[in-house]
């Protein structure tokens, strides 16, 4: 592992060198249609949710962009409420948080149709995150219950058709197989996305795998490093939201990049995997983020730095 590891960072010397990118994550509504065996916040689970106003959202995201951030992660469970008016103000929303803050903004509404697609290609989205969690279609089923493989991986393509780069993911340990992981490295690099991510699955009260055993996070690591030394160029993810501050030294260890799921302390947001982990404590923030990024002897880059980056990830075929 430490050879291959150093390999991975070698790899990421060649591209964006010392340099690590932050985003600030806005999870507006945790309310959500499908019914995932993995997730939390899957439909039948009786717990409680929220659903911030738009203009909640658009304070948290001017508050992150103040603290530092680099991008602007508006992430969200498929909430039927935003399906019911075709997320018109989730654009204008998108359109918004751009035109205020400068900076660019990822959006994560799960899958939706080619024109809502459009309509957020239009309202200047950077990013359509959306992930398959696993290539394989049957393991698929099983986990995204009732929903279509085709269908996602559409959405996905269309959005790249339309200008916006692509975030593709996969999850680590829900009963994958050496191969399955193989073909979603080779996948993510097919369908040209431009940031890939890997996250252990969590177990969790009220999903029907909360019996299963947590990951071995030597597999995330695993994987982290063999995204960077297949795709020297990829934004990889170091996630917060599996195992908080603290897991972030050994995810940058393995190749990563960008530090995802920066969220402002007492603010009432919730993460994904981990839904109150370092959140109210105010690990999850771009000091604590900054400080472990200089430990390791690399730096937090500018805004300027990543708008730099995404102009030549942009630029790639």
């Amino acid at each position: 592992l430490v050879d291959l590891f150093a390999r991975a960072r070698e790899a990421r010397s060649a591209t964006t060198g010392d340099k690590v990118f932050l985003y600030g994550f806005v999870y507006f509504t945790t309310w959500c249609r499908n019914d995932c065996a993995f997730c939390y916040y899957r439909r039948s689970n009786p717990i409680e949710r929220y659903r911030k106003s738009l203009e909640e959202t658009k304070q948290l995201s001017m508050d992150l962009a103040k603290s530092g951030v680099h991008l602007i992660d508006l992430t969200m469970g498929e909430d039927p409420a935003f399906h019911k008016e075709g997320f018109q103000s989730v654009m204008e929303l998108t359109r918004t948080i751009k035109a205020e803050t400068g900076l660019p903004v990822m959006i994560s509404p799960g899958y939706i149709p080619d024109e809502w697609i459009d309509g957020f290609a239009e309202a200047g989205a950077d990013w359509y995150a959306l992930y398959q969690e696993t290539h394989n279609r049957e393991l698929f089923a099983r986990l995204r219950l009732d929903q279509s493989y085709d269908q996602r991986m559409h959405a996905k393509l269309h959005a790249k058709s339309k200008g916006m780069l692509i975030e593709e993911g996969l999850l680590a340990g829900v009963g994958e197989t050496s191969a399955d992981i193989a073909d979603s490295l080779l996948a993510m690099g097919r369908i040209g996305a431009k940031q890939m991510r890997v996250m252990s699955f969590v177990p969790q009260e009220g999903i029907p795998m909360h019996e299963s055993f947590a990951a071995d996070r030597t597999l995330e690591l695993k994987v982290i490093a063999l995204l960077r030394i297949l795709y020297p160029y990829a934004l990889i993810p170091a996630s917060l939201d599996v195992d908080g501050i603290a897991g972030l030294r050994d995810r940058l260890d393995a190749g990563a990049n960008v530090v995802t799921s920066i969220i402002p302390p007492s603010s009432g947001l919730m993460g994904v995997a981990q839904s109150s982990m370092d959140v109210d404590e105010g690990g999850r923030t771009v000091a604590e983020a900054s400080r472990i990024i200089s430990d390791l002897g690399m730096e937090a880059g500018t805004a300027a730095d990543y708008q730099a980056y995404l102009a030549e990830l942009k630029a790639m075929k």
